[in-house]
C-alpha cells in the first residue's frame, strides 16, 4: 500500500530542495532519515519533517505495516508561487528579488518479495 505526504509553500528554491530529494529517492526510510539528519543542506530539515509525517501516516493508516521495509517510493519537487520583492539600488535603481517556494510530495511503499 502506498502512503503520501505533502509539504506545500516550503520557502527554499525547487532547484535547491532537488538536489536534497535526489539523494533520498529509493532508498530505505531508515537510511533516509539518517542521511537527512547528516545533511548541510537547509532543505534538509524540513524534508526530514516530512519524512516523519510520512512515517506517521503510513502507522496511522496500517496498523500492520512493518516501518522497516518502507523505502521512498517517489518524491519529487514542484514550483510554488513566487514572492516578488524590490530592493533599493544606487542612483534611485530598484531590482526585483524572486523569493521562490516549493511543493514537496513523498510517497512511501513497502518492499515487495522479502521475508521477513
Amino acid at each position: 500500500m502506498e502512503f503520501k505526504a505533502r509539504l506545500r509553500y516550503l520557502q527554499a528554491s525547487p532547484q535547491k530542495v532537488r538536489l536534497v530529494a535526489d539523494q533520498i529517492r529509493g532508498s530505505d526510510v531508515q537510511d533516509a532519515v539518517n542521511l537527512l539528519a547528516l545533511s548541510r543542506k537547509a532543505a534538509a530539515k524540513p524534508l526530514s519533517k516530512l519524512l516523519r509525517s510520512a512515517i506517521a501516516n503510513a502507522e496511522s493508516l496500517d496498523e500492520q505495516v512493518d516501518v522497516d521495509r518502507l523505502f521512498v517510493k517517489e518524491i519529487f519537487v514542484d514550483g510554488g508561487p513566487t514572492l516578488k520583492r524590490i530592493r533599493a539600488q544606487p542612483m534611485g535603481r530598484a531590482f526585483r528579488v524572486l523569493k521562490r517556494q516549493s511543493h514537496v510530495t513523498i510517497k512511501l511503499d513497502t518492499r515487495k518479495g522479502e521475508a521477513s
